[in-house]
């Protein structure tokens, strides 16, 4: 198979809140993004992929578990403990863990979808 690009779509109940989330917070760069009767979507580059913003999900107040949502958006970053702390400025609740592989630091998008931190260092050994 020829796959041209692979990518992630998140069905979301806040739309809205998770595009500013994903754009703002994150930073990410929006690809593009469609508002017209029946169709709302914001894509996002996430480095070769990418994540498509939908509506249509459910929201939960406190961070979704597994059995909610068995998936989680993983970032590989340079130093998790400054991305951290960037994003704690920004007003994103982070939890840090460190691991014999690595560190990582949990939070979760707002509609509870879990997302993460991961060092560079060590990834792939």
């Amino acid at each position: 198979m020829n796959f041209t690009m692979a990518g992630i779509i998140l069905f979301t109940q806040n739309y809205e809140d998770c595009v500013e989330f994903y754009g703002s917070t994150l930073g990410l760069e929006i690809l593009h993004k469609i508002d017209r009767p029946g169709e709302r979507l914001t894509t996002f580059l996430l480095g070769d992929t990418y994540l498509m913003i939908e509506t249509g999900g459910v929201a939960s107040s406190h961070g979704k578990t597994t059995r909610q949502n068995p998936t989680k958006i993983r970032f590989n970053v340079p130093n998790v403990l400054a991305t951290s702390a960037a994003l704690r400025q920004r007003g994103v609740e982070v939890r840090i863990h460190e691991h014999t592989w690595g560190m990582t630091a949990e939070f979760a998008d707002p509609d509870g979808n879990l997302c993460a931190l991961r060092s560079d260092a060590g990834f792939g050994e």
